[in-house]
């Protein structure tokens, strides 16, 4: 076994796990908690400097932010699942893997600290309520999208699909029936058997 995927599964590191899961891949977890006093000491600032989770170890091979894992891990591993490696297909998974960290990933993170992360004295309604109206847009050009077709670029699940579905997973108890495209493609890309496999280590982590 030579893939080490560091972090819990109840943080970011959840997007490399799923995507291992997908390609059949064995690997190594080591839980580190996002907040501990490990992610700081030097054995693992020398894997990511910037003291975060996830990082992987492949081979040798060090990359920290779950994104680009996820996008190295599917593109190394091109044709068996999550990415066919034509140019087109590149160009697409890589406009939505961006649209996700740049368009709402920002605001996912503000409504998940200010409704439910941050102890409540540190939280603020107005600035949960803000995000989650910043999200109307973003989220109606995803709905709008979903609607036409059952994955985001056609008719297979893609790198691009894990990659917006895990940065959207902090919002999956939102009622919002008007995202009915988004409802629906959604709970298609989660309960599939690898992203069920992913999720239950959160159990084991948390």
């Amino acid at each position: 076994m030579t893939l080490k995927i560091y972090g819990i599964a109840a943080s970011r590191a959840i997007r490399p796990l799923w995507a291992a899961e997908e390609l059949g891949l064995p690997y190594e977890n080591i839980p580190l908690h996002y907040a501990s006093p490990q992610a700081k000491a030097p054995a693992y600032l020398a894997i990511n400097p910037n003291g975060l989770v996830p990082a992987i170890d492949d081979d040798g091979l060090v990359i920290y932010e779950s994104l680009a894992i996820t996008m190295y891990l599917a593109r190394k591993h091109a044709g068996r699942v999550l990415w066919d490696g034509t140019p087109r297909q590149d160009a697409h998974i890589l406009q939505w893997t961006l649209w996700a960290a740049t368009m709402v990933e920002p605001l996912t993170t503000q409504f998940a600290q200010h409704s439910r992360l941050l102890p409540q004295a540190q939280r603020d309604s107005a600035q949960a309520a803000a995000a989650l109206a910043a999200l109307r847009k973003p989220l109606a050009v995803l709905d709008a999208h979903c609607a036409r077709q059952p994955y985001l670029l056609g008719d297979s699940f893609t790198v691009a699909d894990l990659n917006v579905a895990a940065v959207l997973h902090r919002l999956a108890d939102l009622d919002a029936a008007d995202l009915a495209g988004v409802a629906a493609w959604h709970q298609r890309c989660v309960t599939r058997p690898a992203a069920q496999r992913a999720f239950a280590l959160r159990q084991k982590t948390a």
